[in-house]
């Protein structure tokens, strides 16, 4: 199967973002486009979205599956992303390294299992080496069970768990893969891939 992933600049990508995310009931909270542009404005940052055409209508194509890439500094102004390096501060080596962080990304229920978020994965991974990053953190609950088994099967490693104490599913968990081009070898997605930039 060819995946088609559209990489797109940040407003544009920001709106389709807001968009797809409409299609996930188990987001408790949706991203606005002005939240993700606030986000990732002054860093660089990578938004990928697969499409398909609709089973009972091939001529019709929908977004299935999105991600959401940025850098992750040592030193960060804004809190949340201050205390994510903090939390990782034992796991990840920051000094002298460049970390891309996925924060968001997903595949709609009728398309999980067919292979977009590893197709997504390994576009993210290409241009992130092509960057010169050294390593993709991510973070996940215990609870999202197939999400975990994704990460593993795409050879991401756990390097913290934070125990949540009066509910074990939703516990974090932080996982980490290091860069370098022989990655690259373990790619098996057919992809075409169109950048947007308005």
């Amino acid at each position: 199967m060819a995946y088609h992933i559209t990489q797109y600049d940040l407003e544009q990508g920001a709106l389709e973002i807001q968009y797809i995310e409409e299609f996930f009931g188990e987001f408790p909270r949706k991203k606005t486009a002005a939240e993700i542009i606030r986000r990732l404005s002054g860093r660089q940052h990578l938004i990928l979205l697969a499409t398909a055409p609709l089973p009972d209508d091939p001529g019709t194509v929908v977004p299935v599956s999105f991600k959401v890439v940025h850098e992750l500094r040592e030193r960060e102004s804004e809190p949340k992303l201050g205390d994510l390096v903090d939390r990782l501060r034992d796991s990840v080596r920051f000094d002298g390294r460049r970390v891309l962080y996925t924060w968001i990304g997903g595949t709609r229920r009728d398309w999980r299992g067919q292979g977009f978020f590893r197709a997504l994965t390994e576009q993210q991974e290409a241009w992130a080496v092509e960057q010169g990053f050294d390593e993709i953190v991510v973070k996940t609950k215990n609870r999202f069970y197939e999400m975990r088994g994704t990460l593993d099967h795409l050879r991401f490693e756990v390097v913290k768990y934070e125990r949540n104490a009066a509910d074990n599913a939703e516990s974090k968990v932080y996982l980490s893969k290091k860069l370098h081009a022989e990655v690259l070898d373990s790619h098996r997605s057919a992809k075409t891939v169109v950048q947007v930039t308005i």
